[in-house]
């Protein structure tokens, strides 16, 4: 940065110097007790000497609120960062992270963090005690798990988690009630969901209890061993309003995104007793592609507690 800078612009409020091929900020930066936006993305900033030491006790510490390191070679967050308590908005998204800091915890006034394009394998639990954070952007990392923990931002609009690792969800994340917008494409989760949709054919006693099911046939206990009829009771309902079957052991797993309450679309398992309640040459159903959409209006109204059933991993 130049030299005389809080000289010549004492009351500076917004600086950009992104794109400039920076390497480091100088003293001169902590001289500027009315800067509250710093805007250096794409530049070389990451090495020793990038920042100017006694950042957090200038006044820039007090006054910065909005800070974009994006597109630098930091492989961790600066500590001296995690003191800039009025800091409401920090980007370090397209660095060399490999891990967030459990400090993180420090930025209370924090609203929008944005990690995308780096390394980071795994998600601290404190990061769950921003309490005023609303957009989380964690998209493009090789992060694996969620910590249920998260669920504790109660503030939080936005969750962006595709392109990363994840093979499931926590189930805690349905209390994310004030969610707007939670993007999950490019994860496992949902490829491993379409490799794992193999359908078994049913066994004979299957296709028997199938038949005493769906056509009424009485019995009674002593008609049958025990083991049967306790069998029999283990039968569940197809789901396919217009088949009426039922199923035991032998189901057909369907993957379908719906609309949750009209804010953002969630993987749901549906278990269906047979291929041809997905044919679409299926009398008993529709073509799969229109019975998906019908269904996505009924079941993005439901109440919340029935998404509990969502299988997610």
């Amino acid at each position: 940065l130049p030299a005389g800078l809080s000289q010549w612009f004492p009351a500076l409020e917004v600086l950009d110097v992104s794109g400039t091929g920076l390497a480091e900020m100088g003293t001169e930066l902590l001289s500027l007790p009315c800067l509250h936006t710093l805007l250096a993305k794409n530049n070389r900033l990451g090495g020793p000497g990038s920042l100017p030491k006694g950042l957090e006790q200038a006044p820039l510490a007090r006054s910065l609120r909005v800070l974009n390191l994006s597109g630098n070679r930091f492989s961790e967050v600066p500590p001296a960062l995690l003191q800039l308590r009025g800091l409401r908005s920090l980007s370090l998204g397209g660095n060399r992270l490999h891990s967030i800091p459990p400090d993180i915890q420090e930025l209370h006034s924090l609203e929008f963090l944005y990690l995308g394009g780096n390394f980071i394998t795994a998600i601290p639990p404190e990061l769950a005690k921003l309490p005023y954070l609303r957009y989380l952007v964690l998209c493009d990392n090789k992060i694996q798990s969620i910590p249920p923990q998260l669920a504790q931002l109660h503030s939080l609009r936005s969750l962006s988690l595709h392109n990363n690792l994840l093979t499931y969800l926590p189930r805690e994340i349905l209390n994310l009630v004030h969610l707007e917008e939670l993007s999950l494409r490019g994860n496992p989760l949902v490829v491993r969901f379409v490799r794992d949709l193999t359908y078994n054919p049913p066994s004979l006693q299957e296709l028997a209890g199938r038949t005493i099911k769906t056509r009424n046939i009485p019995y009674a206990p002593s008609d049958l061993p025990e083991s049967l009829v306790r069998y029999l009771s283990l039968a569940s309902n197809c789901p396919n309003p217009k088949c009426g079957g039922v199923y035991f052991d032998s189901c057909v797993r369907q993957i379908k995104f719906v609309d949750f309450c009209g804010k953002y679309r969630l993987p749901l398992m549906h278990y269906l007793c047979s291929p041809e309640c997905s044919s679409p040459f299926s009398s008993a159903s529709q073509s799969s592609t229109s019975q998906s959409e019908s269904d996505s209006e009924d079941e993005a109204s439901v109440a919340a507690h029935r998404m509990q059933k969502v299988l997610l991993g």
